[in-house]
């Protein structure tokens, strides 16, 4: 079962997670996604893809942090909550769940707009894209979503529509360890469950800060990867929201998500 995959993997971690991702990704980049950075996403689109990720996920706008935003996610009424999970043509499709630590940076950006107002927001790991709209929403100058996952860049895209928002530059490559660009303000969810990559971003978090003053936002449940790691004793707690109960059920009883503040 696709779901209950991806419930193993955020809950437990991986360290082949990021890798295997990738990898499954690129067998579907050149055929469905055109590398669309400084471009509009919605050109290249697929039709095919399309019509492949409408038919096998449902929008949805209740039972998480932000009804204001609606998504297409993996819900029990989908194909693939219950399909196993091999029968699913492409990566791992984390995209398709709205992940507690995406849902506290959504859900603080739009009460508190003047975190984004006129300025550039980078949403790293973005999944569905649930954060980046939110800052477009809120007034951001400039936004830009990051995932390595190609399908979940067309995901966006597809989010973007169902919120009247236009489609942002979005780059599907890893980007952590590269070179630095100037933002305003990163914002990432979920993104320390696997050791390895924790580390690099505590790395790669830190020069941005340092180099550019870059402000830097994190959420996170709680997962004990995360609580357990370095980059804990330099974070402060911005503020705390109790989850929805069908998000609590997704995620194995977690009943809060934190929004943290990076202060190295």
């Amino acid at each position: 079962m696709v779901f209950c995959r991806l419930k193993w993997f955020i809950g437990f971690g991986s360290r082949d997670v990021i890798t295997k991702a990738s990898r499954n990704s690129n067998r579907s980049t050149s055929l469905i996604w055109r590398c669309c950075y400084h471009r509009t996403p919605g050109s290249f689109l697929d039709p095919e893809m399309r019509a492949f990720l409408e038919e096998n996920t449902e929008v949805s706008s209740s039972g998480h942090l932000t009804p204001e935003i609606r998504l297409r996610l993996l819900t029990p009424r989908c194909r693939f909550w219950q399909e196993r999970a091999d029968l699913w043509p492409y990566g791992d499709p984390f995209w398709a769940i709205y992940w507690p630590g995406g849902q506290a940076l959504s859900r603080y950006i739009l009460d508190n707009p003047d975190a984004v107002r006129m300025g550039s927001v980078l949403d790293l790991g973005s999944g569905c894209g649930a954060t980046a709209i939110a800052a477009v929403m809120s007034g951001a100058s400039q936004v830009h979503a990051n995932d390595i996952d190609p399908i979940a860049g067309m995901a966006v895209v597809l989010n973007c529509e169902l919120n009247n928002v236009n489609p942002f530059p979005i780059l599907t490559k890893n980007i952590i360890d590269t070179e630095l660009d100037n933002w305003d303000l990163i914002v990432l969810g979920d993104m320390f469950y696997d050791e390895q990559l924790a580390n690099s971003l505590h790395h790669w978090l830190r020069k941005c800060i340092r180099t550019h003053g870059t402000k830097v936002l994190i959420g996170d449940p709680g997962r004990p990867q995360f609580l357990g790691h370095r980059i804990h004793s330099q974070l402060h707690k911005v503020v705390e929201y109790s989850l929805p109960e069908s998000t609590r059920q997704e995620n194995n009883g977690l009943t809060s998500s934190i929004v943290w503040s990076y202060q190295p």
